[in-house]
């Protein structure tokens, strides 16, 4: 069924992922040449490459509601890239001389939070269908 709280969760998380791409997640000036640049998904290679995977990974494990042992490895996975992308945030800021973490940095935090609500969601279901089965 598509029409479960995971999904939205799952949606959510791919609407922030898009949006990591539109907002800064840190603006400043840089070491090396003294702009002031600011610190998207796209601005760096492994962040781009990363985030663009995780962002049409969570609308394809949104469709994967009958096999949901699948769907719920795919988003521990989804998590661990979600986190991994974070880390690769903070080490990108150290390229910076000074500048300030911006409030749209909520959303590349927030997405392995929705991403474990879904997650939990699932796992759920999960339970529900076993003890359903074990009834019969």
């Amino acid at each position: 069924m598509i029409q479960r709280l995971q999904s939205l969760w799952l949606l959510l998380a791919a609407l922030l992922g898009v949006f990591t791409f539109i907002f800064p997640f840190y603006s400043g000036d840089v070491i090396i040449n003294g702009k002031f640049l600011n610190l998207t998904a796209s601005s760096h290679v492994a962040t781009l490459i990363l985030t663009g995977v995780l962002v049409p990974g969570c609308i394809v494990i949104i469709f994967l509601y009958k096999n949901r042992r699948l769907q719920l490895r795919l988003t521990l996975l989804a998590i661990a890239i979600s986190l991994l992308n974070i880390v690769l945030y903070f080490s990108q800021i150290k390229k910076f001389n000074y500048g300030n973490i911006s409030l749209a940095s909520l959303m590349a935090i927030a997405i392995p939070v929705s991403l474990g609500l879904a997650a939990r969601g699932i796992w759920k279901d999960e339970k529900l269908i076993k003890s359903l089965d074990r009834l019969r």
